[in-house]
Order: structure tokens, then sequence, then C-alpha cells
């Protein structure tokens, strides 16, 4: 038996403005589409169920292509520092979470940007100790690739003015040459690994609660990369089972391998092929280099307004390429953070040295600074480039002294890449980014930032349509993990997999796509999530 949907603006997305009457599902696929007539006297004997859209708009069910799940689950219990507007305010917060924390019990914070305070400045520990006397505290900047700690942390990772950078990392120092609790990408783990080690009931309920929140956005899926952060790759994986399957929460897992924990991912044979419609595995994850925010994204040239460094190579070429080659004899793509150019070159010219296997495709996750040579070359390949539309609204326009804005061929150039035939795929970063889909969704087709009353529009020519927007996050999450004939459109034989919307996207006037809501999201043919505000009812 099967249910039958319609009543709204159903758009497939197979062609841009393609729409149908009604969808007819059985079984969690998409059984067939067309007029409402014909598939109700087609399937009169199927239908069990109705789902009247009551006029609003369904489309694929959207995928997140890059996503960290639990670090997502954790940001949302942890102490959220994202919206905070001075160093001050931060100082203010860690103060209070201090009063009501144990003594030695660790204080740990999310998603502080210097670039959105009224005044750049970064807290130093001694700032946050005095604020903090009793307690280690970790405050994680907005990009996850630097930290500032105060005394007690660093004396917990014996960390003092006589350590050495370690490789891929810088401990920074002030003009005395003293530490001054600013650690920048692999300088990060010298802290991470003294902290105490989570357990499964932890990892299950940041899941638990990511999963709820991302149904409540409309997302059905996500590419996610989590399995090495929490000590125990068997107990990180197991925390995927125990609340997709055994507690009955629906989400399509992808999930990304970090090379560090490659080797136990094949020793204990995930390699071998599993049927499980929901926790699938991808390819191996890499960093290439760091982040803007801290200038530890590797570029081809100086930054404009710090001419003493042009970034961090986390691994060497060498070591890069041996990476990529370890990938290969797991018969694996590569998934490759490559924020600056020389990031990108690097990879690329592994993945040249060592092509991707048979059926597979390779990731360049970001890619926002590009040469066009490196662009052209990328078209021999069989890449796809992981974007993140969001990062305009985040980064622009302080990024544009940080490295010049015409230095490169490409800044956050998506418009310019679709022209010139790359595969795309769309997602947040979550949590170094929001992980709502509307507002990468707005980010990539007005390219401004919502509370801009200005709204300046940043390079206008790079402005998506909708429909290219909406395809980053169904066709191109699908085309990344080669899934492309399962899901990322609405036709036969594919997911029933949907995310509906009050108000039909293609429709209204872009500045009114974040007053849209999220009226239901299905995921295998069933309402995981239905807006109580809203209009629909299942029956």
């Amino acid at each position: 038996m099967g249910t039958l949907w319609y009543g709204g603006s159903i758009y497939t997305l197979r062609n841009e403005g393609e729409t149908v009457e009604a969808v007819f599902t059985k079984n969690g696929k998409i059984a067939d589409i067309g007029r409402l007539a014909d598939l109700k006297n087609n399937y009169r004997a199927e239908i069990e169920k109705e789902f009247d859209l009551q006029g609003s708009m369904m489309v694929p069910g959207l995928v997140d292509s890059h996503m960290h799940l639990i670090g997502y689950g954790e940001s949302l219990l942890r102490l959220d520092l994202t919206t905070l507007r001075s160093k001050q305010e931060l100082l203010d917060q860690v103060r209070m979470r201090a009063e009501t924390a144990r003594k030695g019990e660790w204080i740990v914070g999310e998603g502080w940007d210097e670039n959105n305070w009224e005044r750049i400045e970064i807290p130093t520990a001694q700032e946050l100790s005095e604020v903090a006397p009793s307690n280690p505290v970790l405050l994680k900047r907005t990009c996850r690739h630097a930290i500032i700690v105060n005394h007690e942390a660093l004396k917990l990772a014996n960390i003092d003015n006589q350590t050495p950078n370690p490789p891929g990392g810088i401990i920074e120092r002030n003009e005395n040459g003293e530490i001054t609790g600013y650690l920048k990408d692999q300088a990060q783990e010298l802290v991470y690994k003294v902290q105490p080690k989570v357990d499964g009931t932890y990892l299950e309920n940041a899941l638990t609660t990511a999963i709820q929140s991302a149904w409540r956005l409309g997302l059905t899926g996500g590419h996610t990369e989590d399995l090495s952060y929490y000590g125990d790759f068997l107990t990180t994986y197991a925390s995927f089972e125990n609340v997709i399957l055994k507690n009955h929460m629906p989400f399509r897992a992808h999930l990304l391998i970090h090379h560090t924990v490659i080797d136990e991912w094949k020793q204990n044979r995930f390699d071998q092929p599993r049927e499980n419609p929901f926790i699938q595995f991808g390819a191996m994850k890499i960093f290439a280099d760091g982040a803007l925010g801290g200038r530890t994204a590797l570029l081809s040239q100086p930054y404009a307004d710090e001419s003493t460094t042009n970034g961090v190579a986390i691994h060497s070429k060498e070591e890069l390429l041996q990476l990529v080659q370890k990938a290969r004899s797991y018969q694996l793509p590569v998934a490759v953070h490559a924020i600056g150019d020389l990031a990108f070159e690097y990879v690329i010219e592994a993945i040249e040295k060592s092509p991707t296997p048979a059926g597979r495709r390779d990731r360049l996750i970001h890619a926002q600074i590009l040469r066009k040579e490196l662009v052209e070359r990328s078209k021999k390949l069989t890449v796809i480039f992981d974007i993140q539309p969001r990062f305009v609204a985040s980064d622009f326009p302080w990024v544009l002294e940080r490295v010049g804005d015409k230095n490169y061929d490409y800044l956050y150039a998506w418009k310019s890449l679709l022209q010139d035939g790359i595969a795309l795929a769309g997602g947040s970063d979550a949590p170094i980014e929001p992980i709502d889909p509307l507002l990468g969704i707005h980010a990539a087709v007005t390219r401004t930032k919502p509370d801009d009353a200005n709204q300046q529009v940043f390079n206008p020519e790079q402005c998506l349509s909708m429909y290219e927007a909406l395809s980053l996050f169904t066709r191109g999450s699908a085309f990344a993990e080669n899934k492309e004939l399962e899901y990322g459109t609405i036709e036969s034989g594919k997911r029933a997999d949907f995310t509906i919307f009050s108000h039909d996207l293609f429709q209204i006037n872009h500045e009114h796509i974040l007053d849209t809501k999220v009226a239901a999201t299905v995921i295998n043919e069933n309402p995981v999530y239905i807006n109580e505000e809203g209009p629909i009812r299942f029956g």
C-alpha cells in the first residue's frame, strides 16, 4: 500500500521549472508521478494514505553535502558564542558559565568570530583565566581551525613559552614571545587530546539533538565527518547505528572517514558491502590547509593584510600524495578540505598522480579561492566541488581585505564554476555555519548578508538562480556520493524523501526566502516532522 501526494507545487528538479500534479509512493520509493486524476485512477486499490500539500511547495529531500553532525549537536548543547558582538560579551558569557560550573569542569564554547565584533581583538589566556580561574576553558572559533584557551587548559596540555609549533599548526605568541592562548589548526590537538573522553551516551545525545534540529529545517540527510574526533572510532560509529536504526530516527547519514581512522575502518571490515539504507560510508577525508579567519588557508601569495604569511600546509606535498595513494589502496575516493588556491593545487597534483577509482568521485571541499588554470585542470578529473554558499554571507567584506579582491580569478565564484562545467554540491559545514539550508540558498541567490540594512551584494555576477541553488542541496549532494540514480530528483524509482516549504521559493521575491518555513520533512515516505503551525495534516 502507498501514499498519494498532491495539492501543491511539486518541483521534480529534473529540469528547471518542471512540475507535476501528484506523486505516488510505495515501500519508501517513488512509484509514479504525473496528473492527479491519472494516479488516483491507476493506483486506486493501493492508495492507503493521502497527503494534501495545501498549496505548499514540495522538492526532493534536501541533503547537506558537508557537515559535522555530532559536532552540530554538541554546538546546540554548549555555550553558544555565535551572536556575540564584542570580546567583553564573550568574557561575560564565560564568567556566567564558570559561576555554575564545578571546579575543574571544562567550559567549552562554540562559534566566536572576531570579524563580527565592534572591535577586532582576540581574547587572551590571561583574560579567560581572570573570569574562570578554576576551570579549563576552550572556545572554538567559528571556522573550527582555531581555539582560544585559558592558562588552566594550557597547563593541562603542557604548553608553555618553550613549546614549538607542531607540524601544520601555530601557537600564537605576543611580541615578548609569550604564548597567548590562541592555537591554530594542528596546535589545537595539543589541547583536544587532554580533554576528558566522551562516552556513547554523550555522542547519542548530541546526535539525537542534531537530527531533530535537521528535521525541523527540512534536511533528510547529510554527508558528515565525525568519526575521528571523539577518541574511539567504533563507539562513534555505534552512536549512529543506535540513534538512527535502534532508536528509529531516520536520517540519511553518509559518513566520510578521516584518514587517521581509516586503518581502523578497514580492520573492522567496514569496507565490505552493507545493506543499510540510512548509514553508508563515503570518501577518505583529508585536510590540506586551514581557514581564512586565522590566515591558515594556504595561498599562492602572501595575505594582503599580513604579508609575512601565506598560510599553513597541513601536509607536505609528498605526505598529501601518500594519503591519496592510501585511499586508492582501499579503493576509496578522497574528500579534501582545500580553501586556498595553493592547497587546491597540491590536491589536484596528488589526484593527477593517483587517479580516482573507477565509478567513484573525489570531492574538493570549499574551493573558495582559485586560479583559472586550476579549474581547467579540474575539468580533466573525476571530481566535484563541495561548496558552502553561506560562507559568502559570513566572509564578505572582510575576506577582500584579507586576500585582496584582484589577486585571484575565482573568489567564491559559484556561478563561474557552473558555467565552466564544474559539478557542485552544497553544504553548510555546520556547526561552522548554521545548518539551515534556507540560509545557504539565500546566500547563493542573493550574495547578501541577511541582517545588512544596505543589502550590499558581493560579486553580483556570481548569484545563482533558485533552480541552481536548490540543485546544490539535492542533485549535487546525490552526485557527490554517486547516488544520482537513487535520489536528488522526484521521479519513479528514487527515494521518497521530500522537503516541503510553506511558500513556493520559485515564485516569491528573494527577500522573503528567509520568511519561508519548513512545513514538513519526509524520509522514506514517512513524515518525520510536520510544522504544527503549518497548513498540512497527514492522514
